[in-house]
């Protein structure tokens, strides 16, 4: 969906060179819809990890532990940076560990940090804004919040855009279902917010597109709809056409569920994505699950599609 969030916004990239530190998933995605508009991206993966491959994108590797983790010479003519890297196991930002001083020495416009709304911690169901006092609960979170804390010590000109559970093609609860692993939890008055991953890059590239004095040093980045994780089951069983497991309560199965589902499950809030939609005019692909469903849905059949049709072409060639 990279040409669909590229050409819809009113960014179309920016001279020097963009540097994108963690490869993951929404890493990626952003990484290709950036060199889509023909601005250069450098993008880091493990050293023991998979490069991305693409036009217009050069991939290195980040060694965290080392001091600096990327020479500083591969990072020439870089003036954006988006960091997508967690904290590390000391609960520190291991890119501003080790490349903090690299990149106070280049010439930056612009450096966007992910970082979570969880650093809001339980808010029994209320909506947050970025006004609201960060209260974080969980240990995850309360280093989350030190690593947003550090970047905003740097001096750089950052952005930091908080986030609720990431979904999209590969990332809905559709390989579950079909696998009969879903597990259909109910707990009374419990909501989550999400975003769609393109929608996490299309916020990005709307930032990028207004004056540097206009951007918000901080920004809510959530879909319209929180709502129950027993509603977007049921909303991808019937996409499927596939029956739902059986509904168990939260109170019955809570001592069986790992520590990190339970976390998952501790905290309950409503993330406002007023600022970015109201204020700064963003609109939104993916108002609610159900939009991002069908698209993710769509996109994973065409890849399947695409990937039989790639196998089908390779036998054909072995045999001739």
């Amino acid at each position: 969906m990279v040409n669909a969030v590229v050409n819809r916004g009113p960014w179309r990239g920016a001279s020097g060179r963009m540097l994108v530190l963690g490869g993951g998933y929404s890493g990626r995605r952003f990484a290709a819809a950036v060199a889509a508009t023909g601005m250069p991206v450098l993008i880091s993966h493990r050293p023991d990890g998979d490069p991305m491959l693409g036009e217009g994108i050069r991939s290195l590797p980040f060694a965290s532990a080392l001091r600096p983790g990327i020479e500083p010479a591969a990072l020439e003519g870089v003036t954006h940076v988006l960091v997508t890297v967690p904290p590390g196991r000391d609960g520190r930002d291991p890119v501003l560990e080790s490349l903090g001083a690299s990149l106070a020495g280049l010439s930056l416009q612009w450096l966007g940090y992910l970082s979570t709304s969880g650093v809001y911690g339980d808010r029994g169901g209320a909506w947050v804004e970025e006004s609201d006092t960060p209260n974080p609960g969980l240990a995850r979170s309360r280093a989350r919040l030190a690593c947003e804390q550090a970047w905003q010590a740097s001096g750089l000109p950052l952005q930091v855009f908080r986030l609720p559970a990431i979904y999209g093609p590969g990332r809905c609860p559709f390989n579950g279902l079909r696998a009969g692993s879903s597990r259909l939890i109910h707990k009374p008055a419990q909501v989550f917010s999400r975003i769609h991953v393109d929608d996490i890059t299309g916020a990005l590239l709307h930032n990028l597109a207004l004056p540097a004095g206009q951007r918000p040093a901080l920004l809510n980045v959530a879909d319209d709809r929180p709502c129950p994780s027993s509603e977007t089951l049921g909303y991808a069983a019937h996409l499927l056409h596939c029956p739902l497991p059986e509904v168990e309560t939260y109170g019955r199965i809570q001592d069986s569920l790992s520590p990190m589902a339970r976390s998952f499950w501790s905290e309950n809030r409503r993330t406002s994505n007023r600022r970015l939609c109201i204020e700064l005019g963003y609109k939104l692909l993916y108002p609610s699950y159900r939009e991002g469903f069908r698209a993710s849905l769509q996109e994973e059949q065409a890849l399947q599609r695409e990937a039989g049709s790639s196998s089908s072409g390779h036998t054909g060639a072995a045999r001739g």
